[in-house]
């Protein structure tokens, strides 16, 4: 289960990061860094957010210093999340319900580093 939750967790970061706001598949993401850090930049900026985005997903899978990466995970989408709840509540897809949706994936990814516990594979002789 651990390890289908890392896959999981890597997913989400992938999905976001390369598909909404690298290849901008999803515009709207474009349009709520415009809207909270200014239009000028946002171009660069969501290519920016997308490529990190892509390396969480890589240190995600890593599971190098795991817990570190789920704390940061978790700080990262709240400050995010909690931002867009604040200054551009209107462009988000699920308007503020979205701040649900952020708190259950938080929720997953703190269960998956801190409550679950990996259990090694038996063979048998």
């Amino acid at each position: 289960m651990k390890t289908f939750l890392y896959y999981l967790i890597a997913l989400v970061w992938i999905v976001n990061g390369l598909f909404c706001k690298v290849l901008n598949f999803v515009p709207r993401h474009q349009e709520i860094v415009g809207k909270i850090l200014g239009e000028e930049h946002s171009f660069l900026l969501i290519k920016i957010i997308g490529v990190l985005e892509i390396g969480m997903a890589v240190w995600v899978l890593s599971k190098f210093k795991s817990r570190f990466c789920a704390i940061l995970q978790i700080i990262v989408i709240g400050t995010m999340n909690l931002l867009e709840f604040i200054l551009a509540p209107e462009l988000l897809l699920f308007g503020k319900i979205n701040s649900i949706i952020a708190i259950l994936f938080m929720t997953v990814i703190y269960i998956n580093e801190f409550v679950l516990v990996e259990t090694p594979i038996k063979t048998t002789n």
